[in-house]
């Protein structure tokens, strides 16, 4: 494998690629908050292309520890928003962080191009993505989500 690609982004793998992390939580470990609003956190994903990440990852749910599952319902109306302005006003590959199968297909028509799960893709995921042309990360699930 000499390139990964992901819904029209080619990433060739002779260079390292850099990924912005976009938490739209109240209660995200590592930046408390700061960007649940939607237009705060479209904002920063502005000023991270601009700082030269390749890829931001868009979040809806927290994983840290402790934390408490939000439905798929509420974590796609966290992000909807965010995905689809940042998909519009950049030319950064768009990742979702998700464990949900209907967030991540609502997600690649709203113009995301890579699913990154860190429950390690469900055979439900797979189904999700199999006839779309986006790119896959697949996490180890080191946490266990109740």
């Amino acid at each position: 494998m000499t390139e990964f690609y992901a819904a029209g982004k080619h990433f060739p793998l002779n260079r390292t690629y850099v990924m912005g992390i976009l938490n739209v939580t109240p209660d995200s470990f590592s930046d408390g908050g700061k960007y649940f609003d939607p237009e705060k956190a479209v904002r920063h994903a502005v000023e991270m292309e601009a700082q030269g990440v390749d890829i931001v990852d868009i979040g809806g749910q927290s994983t840290r520890p402790g934390s408490v599952r939000i439905s798929p319902e509420e974590e796609w109306a966290r992000i909807e928003n965010v995905v689809k302005a940042v998909a519009e006003k950049t030319n950064l590959a768009v990742s979702i962080d998700t464990f949900y199968p209907e967030v991540a297909e609502k997600a690649l028509k709203a113009g995301a191009h890579i699913i990154n799960d860190v429950t390690g893709f469900a055979p439900e995921m797979w189904r999700a993505v199999e006839n779309t042309d986006c790119g896959c990360i697949v996490m180890h699930p080191a946490i266990r989500m109740t």
